[in-house]
């Protein structure tokens, strides 16, 4: 009670713009960070030490912007990846002894006075995270130079995310990140915790993130290299799923992408002419191997014509024709192009009249010509850029934009964009959001001058915000070795746990071997197999081409089994691909997103699950027949390929042949699986299979629309609930809710309970005509566990 008498309330809805209360007391308050003097305003408050000024401002329940600086004028760094607003939220504001408290109704914001520093408290009270007491944070030389900040680890803590890095790992802990746009490292401010906590760092210069590294055990210290002060947004979960939601209201949503994107991608380094493009389509769809677009990568162009955009007219004589013939066929097919520009072109010079290239630099990568680059960070420079892009390839009907070397490759030392001055300021203080920049232009004058597909646009880098750009991340130019093959695994895991949903790797790597080399072919099975389980679905490298054709007869086999696979589980994956629009979701999941209390869980970097039914588990070493498998949680899970039930919270030894990856499905979950189609849009007469897995209720949200175009933003799409009673022994379907152009009337369904051996032939077809339905299967019930 006497704790309580000694606080003061400042109440947000009892203050007027600014109060000031000042404070010195004793030897604390001659500490250089020491509280001096609280003002509050309508959107936070600023608490001045002698080293600087502390604001805290609550953009929501669960988000808080933080900064600190020394000049009265800053606002904050240069800052394009968020784009809301503070929202209206009610806060207080309690005063203690030795604390000042901001509270929200999901956290607490608590500051020493006698040293500022920061603690974040869950709305129970208990710190998730605070700042290191004895050096939380560091300024010097200005706007210019670098800053600095510390906060303290827990022992248990894993620390994921910061874009995607080729370290193997999935927990960032004893690691120093180096965050600095390169090809196969993606740096991405976005930091999250299985503490239930996120950090989004606002400053887009080169970044050290030292996560409990040997020197620092306890400290997680971020340190970049310019800024005129610090600048960085908490989150508070607890759940991974909330902490990402967040980090997207803050930057924006991802939208959908066309159906046709989640089928199979075919491209090399690349088809050197029209003919040799077309007939790749042509034989998928004569040997019936189901497949939805093919790349044109680079060097279509004739010599010295880079970033012309135009083709070489003896080896692409008809561009707009080729187009056609693979739409014709329904293919569709996306084009590279770059920021760079060979000298002498016209387009060159349309961006140097508006100012917006970067100087003329020395490049030991493409050395002829002295190539340049178009600055990203300019306004008008984007628009040229696009409009160029528009003028010779959007008019020929391509389906999207492969924006390759979007990390500004100024040649083989990418650090060269720190010395030049950008549009936005000098480019040490720039230098990482350059990529989110440059798929803005893309992605905001497809949506205006091709308004009747979605924009789709694959792009080797990324940062905080991209995700609202319609844009897949890809792992960059990698070397197809086992190594280099495990290591995507928890690379792609990180780029999701930042807070972008959409990954992918080429399938074989890069840089791969032969297709008739056995051991090769092995590690490109291993490789596609994983890439089922991808966002993005996609075969590509340099050398001999890896087209199913091109391995044994077992191999294709093999592949065109789960090429298959995937194909049957589009509505599963065109459904999770909503989630992620509607509700922040996300595809690629860490068991840490669904697990976040199995501490076994936590630090697995080579299991995760796709979508929140399935658990994959890639195989990732030679000559595998079997591998172990741990299932989290509490629930049971069901073997895909057996439909054996077994108990969670054990490691598993699973069927692990050259035919098999270890699949396993949560108890509850109802799957669907379509019927095996050419390309994604083909119309079906055949029944969707829906698979229950009794043991605990659950269900499935189906979600389907037009397959492109922007009508679903207009509310154009069904959406059907489907529940699961496990005790009941009852799927229900909703009535379905909305309607687009050609949906389907009917709907036909193949109930299939997939309980094991006593249940794998019990079905029961349906049609839904979207009226609410009730379906008994009074014998789908959970099998005993072993």
């Amino acid at each position: 009670m006497a704790q309580r008498a000694a606080r003061k309330i400042i109440s947000s809805s009892l203050f007027g713009l600014a109060a000031l209360c000042s404070h010195a007391s004793g030897a604390d308050a001659k500490a250089p960070q020491a509280v001096t003097a609280i003002a509050r305003s309508a959107g936070g408050v600023a608490i001045n030490t002698a080293a600087g000024t502390l604001t805290i401002e609550p953009w929501t329940e669960r988000i808080v912007r933080v900064r600190f600086h020394t000049d009265p004028a800053w606002a904050g760094t240069y800052n394009p990846a968020v784009i809301a607003r503070p929202a209206a939220v009610q806060w207080s504001v309690a005063e203690t002894a030795d604390t000042y408290t901001l509270s929200t109704a999901a956290l607490k914001v608590r500051v020493n006075k006698a040293n500022a520093t920061i603690a974040f408290l869950g709305a129970d009270g208990k710190v998730v995270l605070d700042e290191f007491a004895s050096t939380p944070r560091g300024m010097a030389g200005g706007a210019s130079g670098p800053v600095s900040q510390a906060f303290g680890l827990r022992g248990d803590e894993f620390i994921y995310g910061l874009g995607q890095h080729q370290t193997g790992r999935l927990d960032n802990r004893h690691l120093g990140v180096r965050l600095q746009q390169a090809n196969t490292d993606v740096a991405v401010p976005m930091l999250t915790s299985s503490r239930g906590y996120g950090i989004l760092w606002n400053n887009p210069a080169v970044t050290e993130v030292d996560v409990a590294i040997p020197q620092k055990a306890n400290q997680l210290v971020f340190r970049s290299e310019a800024g005129g002060g610090i600048d960085y947004d908490f989150i508070m979960g607890p759940e991974l799923d909330t902490v990402i939601a967040g980090y997207r209201w803050l930057t924006g949503t991802a939208p959908m992408m066309p159906r046709w994107t989640w089928g199979l991608w075919q491209s090399k380094e690349r088809y050197k002419t029209q003919d040799e493009l077309l007939s790749v389509a042509a034989r998928h769809r004569a040997m019936g191997v189901p497949f939805d677009a093919v790349v044109q990568d680079w060097q279509y162009w004739e010599p010295g014509a880079w970033g012309s955009h135009a083709f070489d007219p003896k080896r692409f004589p008809d561009p707009a024709g080729m187009v056609k013939s693979l739409h014709d066929q329904h293919v569709h097919s996306i084009i590279s192009v770059w920021m760079r520009f060979d000298p002498g072109l016209d387009n060159l010079k349309e961006l140097e009249r508006a100012g917006a290239l970067y100087p003329k630099l020395y490049t030991n990568v493409y050395p002829a010509g002295f190539g340049r680059w178009y600055d990203a960070y300019s306004p008008a420079g984007r628009d040229i850029y696009w409009r160029q892009i528009m003028r010779k390839l959007g008019t020929l009907g391509f389906d999207g934009w492969w924006l390759d070397g979007s990390e500004t490759e100024l040649g083989g030392d990418w650090g060269q964009l720190r010395e030049v001055m950008t549009a936005a300021g000098p480019g040490a203080q720039v230098y990482n959001a350059s990529p989110l920049l440059h798929t803005t232009a893309v992605h905001d004058g497809s949506m205006r001058d091709i308004p009747n597909k979605r924009a789709f646009i694959l792009t080797r880098s990324a940062y905080a915000g991209q995700q609202r750009n319609a844009a897949i991340t890809w792992s960059g130019d990698t070397v197809g070795n086992w190594d280099i093959f495990a290591r995507q695994i928890p690379a792609g895991l990180n780029f999701s746990l930042s807070g972008i949903p959409y990954w992918s790797a080429d399938i074989g790597g890069f840089f791969g071997g032969s297709p008739r080399d056995p051991k090769y072919a092995e590690l490109f099975t291993r490789w596609y197999q994983f890439g089922v389980f991808n966002p993005m679905f996609r075969v590509h490298g340099t050398g001999e081409g890896k087209e199913i054709w091109q391995f044994s007869d077992k191999t294709q086999q093999t592949l065109l089994a789960y090429d298959k696979l995937r194909y049957r589980l589009l509505p599963y994956i065109y459904a999770t691909s909503w989630d992620v629009t509607n509700a922040h979701g996300s595809m690629m999941r860490a068991l840490a997103m669904d697990f976040r209390t199995d501490h076994a869980a936590l630090g697995i970097q080579d299991q995760y699950m796709f979508g929140k039914a399935l658990l994959v588990n890639p195989v990732v070493q030679p000559g595998a027949k079997v591998r172990t498998v741990y299932l989290p949680g509490q629930e049971s899970w069901y073997d895909f390929w057996s439909g054996q039930r077994l108990a969670a919270g054990q490691v598993v030894a699973a069927k692990a042949d050259i035919d098999t990856i270890p699949l396993y499905v949560r108890a509850g979950s109802v799957l669907p699986l379509g019927p095996v189609k050419q390309y994604a849009d083909e119309k079906s007469a055949e029944p969707t299979e829906l698979r229950v897995y009794p043991g605990r209720n659950g269900g499935f949200d189906w979600y389907d629309d037009a397959g492109d175009g922007y009508g679903y933003k207009q509310g154009e799409y069904a959406t059907v609930q489907m529940r699961w009673d496990d005790a009941g022994h009852t799927l229900t379907l909703s009535a379905r809710e909305g309607q687009y152009p050609g949906m389907p009337a009917t709907q036909a369904f193949k109930l299939v309970c997939a309980a094991g051996q006593a249940g794998a032939t019990q079905t029961k077809s349906i049609t839904y005509a979207g009226q609410a339905l009730s379906i008994a299967l009074p014998d789908c019930v959970a099998p005993p566990l072993p």
